[in-house]
């Protein structure tokens, strides 16, 4: 095929991406419903672009919520290589830890370098920064993702208690502690938390 007079070269890019409907994640875990990690990727997406739109709108600053939301959807790409590395395993020990964040960047690079080379710049600072180069705003945004990470992962656990499932009564209540200290320190989660996080959980006639 051809664009203009350049000749273009199959990507697998996207097809990969694709795959994140077939990594589980929670998998050391009962749960009464799976989650993958497509379902969560999306969910963290919308939360992320909440805390931004909140940020903007009640505290004064001037977030990109696209770009919110595209960070958010790509937060976990690595995990379609490596797969979801559990939780208690991944922080159990500093150098296991170290060893698995050098193999989410290898996994990440791959993915990037399936990219054709014209497009692959725009994609790479959604993934991390570029050699280390990131305004504030963008530094800003991580953290904002960050937090609906751990807002995505406290809702999973919410669900499932609410499903009659003690199995996910240790994780909720450590997802609770890690929201809450990213509450007392970014004031949009604590918005979200205290307004929106209430009412998950609740059946759609309680919601509506």
């Amino acid at each position: 095929m051809e664009a203009g007079d350049a000749t273009l070269e199959e990507s697998s890019f996207f097809a990969l991406v694709s795959r994140m409907k077939y990594i589980e994640r929670w998998a050391l875990m009962r749960s009464t419903r799976p989650e993958n990690l497509s379902e969560h990727s999306l969910e963290v997406a919308v939360i992320a672009h909440a805390l931004a739109t909140i940020a903007n709108v009640r505290y004064g600053r001037s977030l990109d919520a696209g770009r919110a939301a595209l960070m958010g959807m790509f937060h976990d790409a690595s995990e379609i290589i490596t797969g979801d590395m559990p939780t208690p395993v991944k922080y159990h020990d500093p150098a296991i830890l170290d060893a698995y964040k050098a193999v989410e960047t290898g996994a990440e690079q791959r993915l990037l370098d399936t990219l054709p080379d014209d497009i692959r710049p725009v994609y790479e600072p959604v993934f991390a920064p570029t050699d280390g180069d990131e305004d504030e705003n963008d530094g800003y945004l991580r953290r904002l993702v960050k937090a609906a990470d751990k807002i995505s992962a406290l809702i999973k656990c919410v669900d499932e208690l609410r499903a009659g499932n003690r199995e996910f009564e240790s994780a909720e209540a450590t997802c609770r502690s890690a929201v809450d200290e990213l509450a007392a320190e970014l004031p949009e989660v604590a918005d979200f938390v205290t307004e929106f996080l209430p009412s998950y959980g609740s059946t759609l006639d309680e919601l509506l």
